[in-house]
């Protein structure tokens, strides 16, 4: 018998158990959905059950009657319905169950930490936005202004404050700044051949005659592509034209130099001086974009056999979300639980950035703001990145 099963069972009515005799089915929807904001704001905690197909008469006995297979199931529509009419989100499933032969059906509500939930849209004249129930004893009461801002305010007193988190680079101490190597992008292999076709080209620009064209143009390419490539004879045009080609050409060249060779590893740490963890925690970066600073979107191809192969998805899943754009770099990551003590890496795989020696001297700000589910407000703060 599994976990679900084992609860419908043995388990009598609560504050965080409620059964009902019948599938809510289509006519049953506003029901449902007062019974979830009463167990979701229940004084209790753990998860809250909804058992359908069983209930309890006044001498305390059980009885089964189970829900037929024609009835609405519970999944997915009345999951749906919970997302889109309360608020904040909640986590509930549904499962069907076979207790003593019968089919039952049990909705499961993960824990909820961050009550009051409430009425997110209207459902109907008599269920409204901003309306809230909660499960006291074995009845579902509506909750007043007066029990709404008491909920608010324990769940402001329990909050972490921003002021104990601290974010920066690791180290023997939390670092604000970050020196980082600039290198030559000019032997990027994308620009050396760029430079070669360019030469070509001047070269072939300045011939005035075609025998004289054609000589010199087949001297240069062999001393600069070498006597193993084979000369062709191409228009300026042509040469033009296979220039604009080489970013896509020599990627995956190009990405091995900028992300294996030359790059620099960037990790974030976070430092939780409170007293409790830091639940369900996100942190998102932003920095300036510009064209000598190369950041990684994924993980470069891993060289193998003369040839380039894709990471696996479980390795790049574990790298930062990074969106490049012109003139900004997004970066988000979901980081898990963050106990109080000792800093927590914000990523699994380190961020990885190559920048240009044009950039040398010059110092790149990041702007950064960690939230989380108990965090009263967002942490935010600038790091700095200089450029040596």
């Amino acid at each position: 018998m599994n976990r679900l099963a084992r609860i419908a069972q043995s388990a009598t009515p609560s504050v965080s158990v409620q059964f009902r005799k019948e599938a809510y089915g289509r006519n049953g929807v506003q029901s449902f959905l007062r019974d979830v904001l009463a167990l979701a704001n229940a004084s209790t905690d753990g998860p809250r059950y909804i058992i359908t197909g069983a209930e309890f008469d006044r001498k305390g006995r059980k009885h089964l009657y189970a829900v037929d297979s024609a009835d609405f199931s519970g999944s997915p529509a009345y999951v749906a319905l919970v997302e889109d009419h309360i608020e904040p989100r909640l986590q509930i499933e549904y499962r069907g169950v076979t207790v003593d032969g019968k089919r039952l059906g049990v909705y499961e509500i993960r824990n909820c930490p961050d009550r009051p939930y409430m009425m997110r849209i209207d459902f109907s004249e008599t269920l409204r936005r901003g309306d809230a129930y909660a499960r006291v004893n074995n009845s579902t009461v509506k909750l007043g202004r007066g029990q709404l801002q008491a909920l608010f305010e324990k769940k402001f007193q329990d909050a972490i404050p921003a002021a104990n988190i601290e974010i920066g680079f690791p180290g023997s101490i939390i670092h604000k700044d970050k020196a980082i190597e600039t290198c030559n992008l000019d032997k990027l292999p994308s620009a050396i051949a760029g430079a070669k076709l360019q030469e070509l080209i001047a070269t072939k620009e300045r011939m005035q005659t075609s025998v004289a064209n054609t000589a010199v143009a087949r001297l240069t390419h062999a001393r600069l592509f070498g006597s193993d490539s084979p000369y062709e004879e191409r228009s300026t045009q042509d040469l033009i034209e296979e220039m604009q080609q080489l970013t896509r050409q020599h990627r995956d060249q190009d990405e091995q130099f900028l992300y294996n060779r030359r790059h620099t590893e960037l990790q974030i740490v976070v430092n939780n001086h409170g007293s409790e963890s830091l639940q369900n925690v996100s942190l998102k970066l932003a920095m300036p974009g510009h064209p000598a600073l190369h950041v990684a979107e994924r993980l470069p191809k891993v060289p193998r056999d003369d040839k380039f192969v894709e990471r696996t998805p479980a390795e790049q899943a574990d790298y930062p979300d990074v969106t490049v754009r012109d003139d900004s770099v997004r970066i988000a990551v979901r980081i898990e639980d963050v106990p109080p003590g000792a800093p927590v890496n914000a990523f699994t795989v380190p961020l990885r950035i190559c920048a240009d020696r044009a950039l040398k001297g010059r110092r790149l700000g990041i702007q950064y703001a960690l939230t989380a589910q108990n965090l009263r407000a967002p942490a935010k703060g600038r790091l700095r990145l200089l450029m040596q």
